[in-house]
C-alpha cells in the first residue's frame, strides 16, 4: 500500500471518528420543580421548572400523569392549570430530547379541594323501627320497600368473630319487618349493594366475589370477580354507572354490565385525604358517604373528589345510649320520589329520616 493510500485512509478515520463524536448525546443532569410532595389546592396555577445541565437540548414533552400536556424547545417554565382536574397525587414528567435520545425526571405534588367544607346539620322528620339483627353493610329504598345487604360471618375464616350470616332482605319501611330474605354463604361477608334494573348487586368485603341477584325473587343469577381496589366495601349507582369504594379514599367507576373499572376519584377535603369511605348513595347528582368508625357523613364532587359538605350526627343516636350489639353509624338510603333521606347504623333499632340543613 503507498503512501498516499495510507494518508487517505487515516483521514477518512479521523472524520468518522470526528463525526460520531459530534453527534453522541451528552449526559444531561436534569431537576424538575415543585419538589415533590408539594400541597396545592384545586384551582391554583402550578410552575413547573426544569433544571437542565451539561448541553444543548432539542425539545422537552411534559406529562400529567403518563398523559402528554405540552412541549417546548427550550428550558423555560411552565404552567399547569387544576382548576378542572380531580385531587389527588398527580405525577409531573419532564421528558428532554437531545438527539434522538430522551431522558426523563419526575416530581409530584398534592392537589387538595380549593376551599374547606360546608358544615351542615341535620333535622330529625321521623323514626322508624330497625332490625337489631341486621349489621347493615350496604342500605337502598325503592318502590315503598327498604333492601339491605348486612354483613356477618357464620363460619369465620381465622382471626375474625362469628357474629350473624350475611344477607340481602327487602324490609318493610314503616314496620321494620323483613319481607323477603336470602342468605349468603356461611363463609362469605356481605357489602354494598345497587339495583341496576331488575338486579340487585351485591359486593363482599375480602372473597372478592359478587354476586346478582334477581331484584323480584331474590335468585341467584350470577357470580362474578372483583379484583378492584383493595376490598369490597360501598357501592351506589346514578343510573348510568356504579361507584364503589374500597377502604381506602378511593371511589371507584365501574361499568354496570361487564365490572370493568372505567376511572376512579381519590377523596380530599382542604388538608387531607378523607380514608374509610364506606356505605354510599348517590343524590340529586353528588355522592353522599359514611366514614367508617366515625359519626360523619361527608358529600362528595363525583368528578373531582372534593368533599363539599361534612354532616356530624354524634347526638342523633349517642354511643353512651346504644346497647353493647349496636355498632356504628353506617347506611344511607334516598327516596328519589319524594326525596327523603334514611339513615341508620350497624344493629340499630331505629333508622331515622333526616334533612340535611344550614347550620
Amino acid at each position: 500500500m503507498n503512501n498516499k493510500l495510507k494518508l487517505f485512509i487515516a483521514a477518512v478515520t479521523m472524520l468518522a471518528f470526528n463525526c460520531s463524536c459530534k453527534h453522541t448525546p451528552q449526559t444531561l443532569t436534569i431537576n424538575i420543580t415543585p419538589e415533590a410532595g408539594t400541597s396545592y389546592k384545586a384551582g391554583d396555577v402550578v410552575k413547573v421548572s426544569p433544571g437542565i445541565s451539561g448541553g444543548k437540548i432539542d425539545s422537552v414533552v411534559y406529562l400529567l400523569d403518563s398523559v402528554r400536556f405540552t412541549s417546548r424547545t427550550d428550558t423555560a417554565a411552565i404552567t399547569l392549570k387544576t382548576d378542572t382536574m380531580p385531587l389527588g397525587v398527580k405525577l409531573i414528567t419532564a421528558r428532554v430530547y437531545q438527539g434522538s435520545q430522551p431522558q426523563e425526571a419526575s416530581t409530584n405534588i398534592v392537589l387538595l379541594a380549593a376551599k374547606a367544607p360546608e358544615e351542615l346539620t341535620y333535622k330529625v322528620v321521623k323514626v322508624f323501627p330497625h332490625d337489631t339483627s341486621s349489621y347493615t353493610e350496604g342500605l337502598l329504598y325503592q318502590d315503598g320497600y327498604l333492601y339491605e345487604s348486612g354483613g356477618g360471618y357464620l363460619t369465620p375464616p381465622a382471626g375474625e368473630p362469628a357474629d350473624g350470616q350475611s344477607s340481602l332482605r327487602k324490609v318493610d319501611l314503616n314496620t321494620g319487618k323483613v319481607v323477603q330474605k336470602v342468605l349468603d354463604p356461611p363463609t362469605i361477608f356481605g357489602e354494598g349493594i345497587s339495583i341496576v334494573g331488575d338486579k340487585i348487586i351485591q359486593l363482599t368485603w375480602k372473597s372478592k366475589i359478587g354476586y346478582v341477584y334477581d331484584k323480584t325473587t331474590f335468585k341467584l343469577l350470577s357470580t362474578f370477580t372483583n379484583n378492584i381496589g383493595a376490598e369490597g366495601w360501598g357501592m351506589c349507582f346514578d343510573g348510568s354507572k356504579l361507584y364503589m369504594d374500597d377502604s381506602t379514599n378511593r371511589i371507584w367507576f365501574i361499568n354496570k354490565d361487564k365490572w370493568q373499572t372505567t376511572g376512579y376519584i381519590d377523596v380530599y377535603d382542604d388538608k387531607k385525604p378523607i380514608d374509610s369511605i364506606n356505605e354510599l348513595e348517590y343524590i340529586d347528582g353528588k355522592l353522599y358517604a359514611n366514614v367508617y368508625l366515625t359519626d360523619n357523613i361527608i358529600v362528595i364532587d363525583p368528578k373531582t373528589g372534593a368533599v363539599l359538605q361534612t354532616i356530624n350526627l354524634t347526638n342523633l343516636y349517642p354511643e353512651d345510649e346504644r346497647p353493647p350489639n349496636a355498632n356504628v353509624l353506617n347506611g344511607i338510603a334516598y327516596d328519589a320520589v319524594n326525596k327523603r333521606i334514611f339513615i341508620t347504623g350497624k344493629k340499630w333499632p331505629h333508622l331515622y329520616q333526616v334533612e340535611f340543613v344550614k347550620k
